[in-house]
This record gives C-alpha cells, structure tokens and sequence, in this order.
C-alpha cells in the first residue's frame, strides 16, 4: 500500500502533543500494512465525511483518510476526536 501525506495532515500533525506525535509513524505503518487492522479500529464516516474513513492514534486522536484506489491511501487530518468530525 502506498500511503500519501496531504498537506492538511502534516501541518495538523505538528501540533499534536509529543507522546501522540512519538505514536504515530508505528501508527502509519500498521495502516500501510492493513487498513482494516483491530488495533486501527477502522471505520467508515457519514454525513459530511461519507467516503472517508478514521483510525484511532488512542483512544482520544483520529485520523481520517480515504483510498484513492486499491493500492493508494490518502491521509487528510489529525486530530482530536471532538475536533476531527
């Protein structure tokens, strides 16, 4: 899986808190390797975000992210879960 960092993503990604920052390449790669992973919880958005998906970094900070195609993922945002959606 070949994985895209937008712009959105990298500058949310600089304000996180270090210990979420330090979490989060592990994080990326376990969705390179499997999008659908448990530890992941993957699930699909509605409403306004209907076609996304989001990833827990904890049980507090999501990513949201979409596939381009069957081998291409694209990573929009991180944030806090009262924040991202």
């Amino acid at each position: 899986m070949h994985i895209i960092l937008e712009q959105s993503f990298l500058k949310s990604a600089k304000k996180l808190p270090e210990n979420i920052k330090k979490k989060l390449p592990k994080i990326v790669e376990l969705l390179k390797q499997n999008a659908y992973h448990p530890f992941l919880h993957t699930k699909k958005l509605h409403g306004e975000l209907s076609g996304f998906l989001s990833f827990r970094i904890t049980r507090d900070w999501r990513v949201v992210f979409y596939f381009k195609d069957q081998k291409t993922i694209h990573i929009l945002e991180v944030n806090h879960r009262k924040d991202i959606y």
